[in-house]
């Protein structure tokens, strides 16, 4: 039977760690079944789910301490099952750009949190405008809408709530 894992990893950002650990994973016959990895600031992150027998998920649970010190870096590690998501929700991109400013992830968040929908994936990043170098914040989201609802209605919504924040923003099928 397989077990499935999520490893959280965190540090200093150098060459070489996701040869080191993916190496670490596939010495003890897990499988890696997906992946975030990012540079934010100076850190590197890591967050993977990975599958295996029961034995391997065990071998590598013990070596956690081991496999910190080795790679200079802070493991988290859950045993996770399957996901439990709507089996009938529909799969929808938001994107959101405005004027960098607080406050612009935790609006939206509620935005869907408020109605139930479901944050599948989110990526924020910051950046200069072209030309007058003004502080600008990009939002990327995957949401997952039970096929029940309103889409039209939520669009409507959705953009509503965004022009009163001053922000840009979509609502768009994948």
């Amino acid at each position: 039977m397989t077990t499935k894992l999520v490893i959280s990893a965190l540090g200093t950002d150098r060459p070489g760690i996701v040869d080191e650990l993916s190496n670490i994973i596939y010495r003890q016959s897990l499988n890696i079944e997906d992946s975030r990895m990012t540079v934010l600031g100076g850190e590197f992150a890591m967050l993977l789910l990975v599958s295996g027998e029961q034995s391997a998920i065990d071998a590598l649970q013990t070596q956690v301490n081991e496999i910190e010190q080795a790679l200079q870096m802070r493991l988290l590690i859950k045993v996770t099952t399957d996901s439990n998501v709507i089996s009938n929700a529909i799969p929808y991109a938001v994107e959101v750009a405005a004027l960098d400013n607080p406050g612009i992830v935790n609006n939206i968040a509620s935005f869907f949190s408020e109605r139930d929908i479901n944050i599948v994936n989110l990526q924020t990043e910051s950046y200069s405008a072209p030309h007058t170098g003004s502080p600008m914040f990009a939002l990327h989201m995957t949401i997952g809408i039970s096929a029940d609802t309103n889409i039209s209605q939520l669009r409507d919504e959705f953009m509503q709530a965004c022009d009163e924040l001053n922000l840009d923003a979509e609502l768009t099928n994948l």
